[in-house]
């Protein structure tokens, strides 16, 4: 980090203690690290959307290996998204709500995000999820963050004509975090990324510190940390300054 190599640069002329050089290290990156900005299914929720609905289809096993085939960079993930919503067509939106009221955020998500938006950080989610489901799983753990950034599946008739619209479609995670980092004047070096799969990875890349969260094999190679549980990122939170204990 810039804001760090600087204050490392400053102390080391004022030859300080040790214990002082941590601290500021510390501090700079707790002062940097403004905008978090999570995937969602695999990262922030265990609960794979698209496979939930297209189990009121009798469509889920079609649905994750799609899901499986695009996280592992095997299918473009705009092609991946199409093929799973049109397997949708004709599902009712009374089962859709059913899906989406089912969406979980995994153990301890709910409160690294509460944390995190106390401790003074934005705090996003890119999803190429649906924002129906993101939202209902975010009301169900009595928590809220500072944007949502995801796709809609359309209703026409009280159903789902196959169809799916929204940003991140063709459109990539990267192009959202700068656009928000852009809107918010905050520098994209003072940002953390947090994602599993390959449509992850452009975030990933441009992000100051990018965390795998039980990365798939193609993503790992660019991650600076990973980790497996919530717990975990809470820890990797403190460890780099961005959370204190509580």
């Amino acid at each position: 980090m810039h804001a760090r190599d600087t204050h490392a640069a400053d102390l080391r002329f004022n030859q300080p203690t040790i214990e002082t050089v941590a601290f500021q290290i510390r501090r700079a990156e707790q002062t940097a690290m403004a905008l978090i900005a999570f995937d969602f299914d695999g990262t922030l929720s265990d609960s794979e959307m698209t496979v939930l609905l297209g189990e009121r289809m009798d469509v889920a096993e079609e649905m994750a290996d799609i899901t499986e085939r695009a996280m592992n960079d095997e299918l473009s993930y705009a092609d991946s998204l199409r093929r799973r919503a049109a397997l949708l067509e004709g599902l009712s939106v009374e089962r859709a709500d059913e899906a989406y009221e089912s969406v979980r955020l995994r153990p301890g998500a709910g409160d690294v995000i509460d944390q995190l938006r106390e401790q003074g950080h934005t705090v996003v989610i890119l999803t190429g999820g649906f924002d129906d489901g993101v939202e209902a799983a975010l009301a169900a753990a009595d928590t809220e963050v500072d944007r949502i950034v995801a796709n809609h599946l359309p209703v026409s008739g009280g159903r789902l004509p196959g169809e799916v619209t929204g940003p991140l479609i063709e459109g990539t995670k990267d192009e959202q975090l700068l656009a928000l980092t852009d809107e918010l004047g905050i520098d994209p070096e003072a940002t953390i990324a947090v994602g599993d799969g390959a449509n992850d990875l452009p975030m990933l890349e441009v992000a100051g510190i990018a965390i795998g969260f039980s990365p798939k094999p193609a993503v790992e190679p660019v991650c600076d940390l990973t980790v497996s549980s919530m717990d975990d990122l809470a820890k990797s939170l403190i460890d780099h300054g961005v959370l204190t204990r509580s």
